[in-house]
């Protein structure tokens, strides 16, 4: 007998698997503050990454950074992306919140 989990049961029909519990994301606990152009037609973008936070709260940061750098930017994945390069506003704000930041990359 294999150790494949039951799929199919000709007696009940499909059988769902249960989805796993989403876990925080684990980390260091220092966020890291990246510019990036891969992907984006040679348009800078700042990449803020490594909060440990849910996604109301980090939906809420990323609305305190665009308002700061006068920009526009979103959350995908858990990621922060402000448009531009605006890394020193972000280190800036991010420290005087008390969180531990570090510039990232190039």
């Amino acid at each position: 007998m294999s150790d494949n989990p039951l799929v199919y049961s000709t007696a009940t029909g499909r059988i769902a698997e249960p989805t796993p519990a989403k876990q925080a994301p684990k980390g260091d606990g220092i966020i890291r503050i990246k510019r990036e152009t891969k992907g984006r037609k040679g348009k800078g973008v700042t990449t803020v990454y490594g909060m440990q936070m849910d996604d109301n709260d980090i939906k809420q940061l990323c609305s305190d950074l665009k308002k700061v750098c006068g920009t526009g930017g979103t959350v995908k994945e858990g990621v922060i992306e402000i448009q531009g390069d605006n890394r020193d506003k972000i280190k800036a704000l991010l420290e005087k919140k008390g969180f531990q930041v570090k510039l990232a990359g190039g």
